[in-house]
């Protein structure tokens, strides 16, 4: 085995952002495509006040958040029957398969979180629900 393939760790530097699938722009962190990382990506989100993402979900695998600055709110569930606001220090766990719409409640902070994902590949698996866009 040559160096080329083993294995190694890898600092990543910030800057590079890209936006999602589900209208949010993310600086980009931790992926298959910037480390070859194989379980896990993780990604600093900001969401500008006001914010919102559309409506989805993400087949296949968990989420982890953890509010830096700002406070999250989350719409989630079959139908976004469910409601949730986290704030600063707080955690939020979205199990795979679980709708949500995540929006920043604030009209004049922005919302930061560390958003870690089982899957390697950060939108691969995101699936866009539309007909749950208009129900908040």
């Amino acid at each position: 085995m040559d160096n080329q393939s083993k294995p190694t760790c890898k600092l990543i530097k910030p800057g590079e952002t890209y936006t999602g699938k589900q209208a949010f722009t993310y600086f980009a962190g931790i992926s298959a495509e910037n480390t070859g990382a194989r379980g896990i990506c993780m990604h600093l989100l900001t969401i500008p006040p006001g914010g919102r993402a559309k409506a989805h979900l993400h087949e296949n695998h968990e989420t982890a958040i953890y509010v830096l600055s700002g406070e999250g709110g989350m719409w989630y569930g079959e139908n976004l029957e469910e409601h949730m606001v986290c704030k600063v220090g707080e955690y939020v766990y979205i199990p795979a398969g679980v709708p949500h719409l995540p929006y920043n409640p604030s009209q004049t902070e922005t919302c930061t979180a560390v958003v870690a994902r089982t899957d390697p590949n950060e939108q691969e698996s995101v699936v866009l629900l539309p007909e749950l866009d208009d129900l908040h």
